[in-house]
């Protein structure tokens, strides 16, 4: 028998900073980026009742995890469970099952944060964030530890809802932080922008984007939905989390190429690749560069490697055994 460590959502929350985790999830990009595997997210639909089942994973050879990410969401429930599994990446023995619930903004964030690091400009100081929600949220905190910034400028269509995230957010981060009228005003003078929605069509005209600025899209992950228009699209250095996943369901990427507005020779690199050193990023101030975020192993392997050692560290979690095949593999 092998003895893991089962981690609750309470126990997870509040373990680590966002900078923490933006740390972990840039090593694990610079993994990927030196030829790291992971594969994109597979996704099985049920019309009825409506729900979906996810998962992807990754192996990151030098942190020595292995593992990803399983939930189901919708459903009669109408709610969504994650389970994190994580396995030793030189035994193949388990490590860990943690209720991946609270950790998910939180990886997210800092893999947009990863992107905006590597790809914005480094005197990047306003920021305009359409979204309202956790993912939001956990973008704008993980944000914040990689760029000095001055101002922040959110807008969602809810007015109650983006002048109280404002109201939160202004409490708990040094940049001023304020609720806009349309999408229009937050991006017209941000040096980044970054979506985080469940919006189908874009969310702001790719012609108001300033030369040098920098994007972040991190809400959508399916054919027919997208964040971005087509100008952005046109206009930027594109860098996706993974290049497997661009023509399977980067939304705004396919928009552009079903328009003949771009074609697949337009990805520029993977976000591991320019982590590494393997390729370049941003090569001049007036680049618009587009870093699109659909959710990944990476993210969340190295996420919760370092969420594991933490809780061994101060004694979090409880002990769940499994049966190596060897030993219950049987048939009897």
């Amino acid at each position: 028998m092998t003895d893991a460590l089962f981690l609750t959502s309470e126990e997870v929350a509040g373990l680590a900073t966002p900078a923490e985790y933006v740390d972990a999830v840039r090593e694990g990009y610079r993994q990927r980026g030196e030829g790291a595997p992971a594969r994109p997210r597979e996704k099985l639909t049920s019309a009825e009742p409506p729900g979906m089942l996810t998962d992807y994973s990754a192996v990151l050879p030098e942190t020595g995890a292995m593992g990803g990410y399983m939930y189901a969401a919708g459903f009669g429930a109408e709610d969504a469970w994650f389970v994190t599994p994580l396995f030793d990446a030189e035994s193949g023995e388990p490590l860990a099952l943690i209720d991946g619930a609270s950790m998910n903004p939180f990886k997210t964030g800092a893999a947009g944060a990863v992107g905006v690091d590597a790809l914005a400009r480094e005197d990047a100081s306003t920021l305009a964030l359409i979204g309202s929600g956790s993912q939001a949220r956990g973008q704008l905190r993980a944000t914040a530890t990689v760029r000095d910034l001055d101002s922040v400028w959110v807008y969602s269509p809810t007015k109650e809802n983006r002048e109280a995230f404002a109201a939160e957010m202004n409490e708990q981060l040094e940049p001023s932080v304020a609720a806009v009228a349309s999408s229009a005003a937050a991006v017209e003078e941000a040096d980044i922008v970054v979506t985080a929605t469940t919006a189908s069509e874009p969310v702001f005209d790719g012609d108001l984007l300033a030369e040098g600025t920098h994007v972040t899209a991190m809400g959508q992950y399916h054919p027919n939905k997208r964040e971005l228009d087509a100008t952005t699209i046109e206009r930027a250095t594109y860098v996706p989390d993974l290049r497997e996943r661009v023509t399977r369901d980067a939304g705004s990427f396919l928009a552009a190429l079903d328009e003949g507005i771009v074609d697949e020779d337009h990805v520029h690199a993977e976000l591991g690749e320019v982590v590494a050193g393997e390729a370049p990023g941003r090569e001049s101030d007036e680049d618009v560069t587009v870093f699109d975020s659909g959710g990944t192993g990476i993210e969340t392997v190295a996420a919760a490697h370092m969420l594991y050692e933490k809780a061994r560290a101060e004694g979090l979690g409880s002990e769940i055994s499994f049966a190596p095949a060897s030993e219950a593999l049987t048939g009897r």
